[in-house]
């Protein structure tokens, strides 16, 4: 049995749809309880255990950072604790804003940390915690989600359109839009290949896990992300490229969220996953 933290965001619906699991929603896990979190994964005993929950309102963490502190590092940290105890995989989904987001290469696993915003502060913590844990586990680092649910930039940027003709979209803000359904069949492969104790092409066993990168591809500005929406959605709307500065926000947003997913590939035969595909897959859900 694989047990996912998360029910109604985007990652939690797409394992949902792809696996048998049993998928607990606030009402059954809530994460501000951190040990209310790990006594149910005791109770239930799981082969293997997904955390698709996270506080994930950006800006509004910049006011709620000590909430945001008990979802996004405490929660993950004792979830990790209880399987370690069980010796159970844990699969965690984080974010590339642990990653201060300045120059143009894709960030490795391997770079230095330095998070500008609250949100990322507390996943950054939340990777400490379940690496301090002792649990086998894989910390996947994910960006841009999106999905046919939820809220997310896609359905954004068609509901805009509804009645804009014109917007202006940020342009200097770089990285990979990755489709929940994507990361959603990674997590189940990785929980997969751990549970069997390998890697792909007969690597080195994957007993302890480590921190791997996923997103999709080819890289995009966020501009360049809403042209494509509306030209496969077959909307007429005109995207001026505008600079970060013009549009502020409570929490800074990094610049470059570019992450190398070379490490997933070479370890489990994973590629980046092809948004221009997914943004098909979506649309198509949403009857466009």
């Amino acid at each position: 049995m694989i047990l996912v933290f998360g029910k109604t965001g985007q990652v939690a619906t797409e394992l949902q749809r792809q696996a048998d699991v049993i998928a607990l929603g606030r009402d059954q896990a809530d994460l501000s309880d951190p040990q209310g979190c790990a006594a149910t994964i005791a109770d239930l005993t799981p082969r293997v255990v997904i955390n698709a929950a996270a506080h994930t309102a950006v800006d509004r963490a910049e006011e709620e950072e000590a909430l945001a502190q008990t979802i996004n590092a405490a929660a993950p940290g004792a979830m990790a604790a209880a399987c370690a105890h069980l010796d159970i995989p844990f699969l965690h989904v984080s974010t590339d804003y642990v990653f201060e987001g300045s120059g143009q290469r894709p960030w490795c696993e391997t770079d230095p940390v330095a998070p500008q915003n609250a949100y990322g502060r507390t996943k950054l913590a939340g990777e400490l915690a379940v690496r301090a844990s002792g649990a086998r586990h894989i910390i996947l680092r994910c960006s841009w989600v999106v999905s046919a649910h939820g809220t997310n930039f896609v359905k954004t940027m068609l509901r805009l359109s509804e009645t804009r003709d014109v917007l202006n979209i940020v342009d200097d803000q770089i990285g990979g839009p990755t489709p929940a359904a994507d990361i959603a069949a990674t997590l189940l492969t990785l929980a997969q290949m751990m549970r069997a104790g390998g890697m792909f092409g007969g690597a080195p066993s994957a007993a302890t896990g480590g921190t791997y990168h996923y997103a999709g591809a080819p890289q995009t500005s966020w501009a360049g992300f809403a042209r494509e929406i509306f030209a496969q959605a077959g909307r007429d709307v005109t995207v001026t490229g505008i600079p970060s500065s013009d549009y502020p926000t409570p929490a800074t947003r990094p610049l470059n969220s570019r992450l190398d997913c070379a490490k997933l590939q070479s370890d489990f035969g994973i590629m980046p996953a092809d948004w221009q595909d997914g943004l098909r897959a979506i649309l198509k859900e949403l009857a466009l």
